[in-house]
């Protein structure tokens, strides 16, 4: 990415402009129920889209979250060997307990086997779990894959019903979110889908590039320090 393209996204994206593009995430496995009542606080402060938590962290109690900030939490994760049925089942349980969004990840030996039927299945499955209104991701760890499989698990994802399709986890050795794999998941999917940029995003000058490169959203831990970096 050239260092013009980022000034550019810079200049067009303040700070409160990319703070609502922000899903605020803890997903730490040992982290607490005071940690997620900090980062609801935060997410009020900062103006952020979202708060991401994991599945036991929900229902968030009464007026931790403020008028406006949505409340995302993940299904499968983070290594997506689960069962379709189970991924459903922690969908329809995550909407239950106050969820607006689901980012669910795919099951990764189905993509790199090349199944790209069940995978669009067990989107579907999500999908039913947690009908629309809800937002559904699709996490489908970019960096394991090569960029036919990018094309093609997005393309499944899309056609199971995914609203968005996700970078990565964050956890996976692989690495996260690249321009590259941003680029190419905003080519296949088009401009109706949204592309959520996740893992590795810790500085403005990352997240510009992300955004530039055709992300829409970003899932970060950082997001006092992204902030931090833009102006007002």
């Amino acid at each position: 990415m050239a260092a013009s393209d980022t000034r550019t996204a810079a200049a067009v994206f303040d700070r409160a402009t990319i703070a609502a593009m922000i899903d605020h995430t803890l997903l730490r496995p040992e982290a607490t129920a005071e940690e997620v009542h900090e980062l609801c606080r935060e997410a009020g402060e900062f103006h952020v889209a979202a708060v991401c938590v994991s599945p036991s962290m929900l229902p968030l109690a009464d007026g931790w979250l403020a008028t406006g900030v949505l409340t995302a939490c993940v299904a499968g994760f983070p290594s997506g060997a689960h069962h379709a049925e189970v991924k459903a089942a922690e969908a329809a349980q995550a909407r239950a307990n106050g969820a607006d969004e689901v980012d669910m990840v795919v099951n990764l030996g189905l993509a790199k086997s090349g199944q790209w039927r069940a995978i669009r299945s067990e989107v579907e499955a999500v999908r039913v779990a947690a009908p629309r209104p809800a937002t559904l991701k699709v996490i489908i760890e970019s960096g394991i894959l090569t960029d036919d499989e990018i094309v093609s698990v997005c393309r499944a994802a899309v056609d199971g019903g995914a609203d968005f399709v996700k970078t990565s986890t964050g956890y996976h050795p692989s690495g996260g979110a690249t321009v590259a794999a941003v680029q190419l998941m905003r080519e296949t999917v088009g401009p109706d889908i949204g592309v959520k940029a996740s893992g590795g995003i810790r500085s403005a000058a990352w997240a510009l590039q992300l955004i530039a490169a055709g992300a829409n959203r970003i899932g970060t831990s950082s997001t006092a320090a992204i902030l931090a970096g833009l102006s007002d």
